[in-house]
């Protein structure tokens, strides 16, 4: 059996890694995997894998199994038939895992846009109409037409669970890691005045309330 662990080290040196540990932490595969790589055990992998320490070590599939074939190894002869053909077998498999992931991946994507469309269906039905009555009569409250967007909206945010934070006008204490400071000055527990909501997704602060002063 040979050992390929120095043909491998020269490629993590070449771009940036210090240590098989550490090839093992970047590429997410484990170190009983990278052992078979140092074992000549290459034909016996996963494509997946072979990808993700291709793409890492910056070689091209073809050149991975090559580098690391037994047969390639031990034989001059530069066309192996076993290994061309497990070449090949690795690449029909490639091309089938991403022909999945796109699919799946189109998938998602409209599950996604049919079940937001689904929240917002009242709001897609009927704001067309009131918005025509308002160009007709422009002096018809706008007040009117809130509820049309304000329910699906909220419909939509608590589906993504999505919290709304604070209210317009709401007078607080400043807090500067939740909320921004557009007009005026303010130090941490001083008292603003909330000009545009924030929001959060769970633990995770997507925009911060924006506050003044007077």
């Amino acid at each position: 059996m040979i050992d390929f662990t120095p043909k491998l080290q020269n490629l993590i040196q070449q771009v940036g890694i210090s240590s098989l540990k550490a090839l093992s932490r970047v590429t997410g595969v484990s170190e009983r995997q990278i052992l078979r790589l140092r074992r000549g055990e290459v034909e016996q992998m996963r494509v997946k894998v072979l990808l993700q320490l291709s793409q890492v070590l910056q070689v091209s599939l073809d050149e991975l199994i090559t580098i690391f074939s037994q047969q390639s190894s031990l034989s001059p002869l530069p066309n192996q038939e076993g290994l061309c053909k497990r070449i090949a077998d690795l690449e029909r498999e490639y091309s089938l895992l991403q022909e999945q992931i796109a699919q799946q991946s189109h998938i998602l994507q409209q599950q996604f846009q049919q079940e937001s469309l689904q929240l917002l269906e009242s709001f897609l039905v009927q704001f067309p109409t009131a918005a025509q009555k308002a160009r007709e009569n422009p002096q018809l409250p706008a007040v009117n037409i809130l509820p049309l967007i304000q329910k699906p909206l909220e419909k939509l945010l608590q589906a993504w669970d999505v919290e709304v934070m604070e209210k317009v006008g709401d007078e607080l204490p400043y807090e500067p890691q939740f909320h921004q400071l557009i007009r005026g000055n303010a130090q941490p527990g001083d008292n603003v005045k909330v000009l545009n909501v924030g929001y959060r997704q769970g633990e995770k602060l997507l925009y911060r309330v924006r506050v003044f002063t007077e």
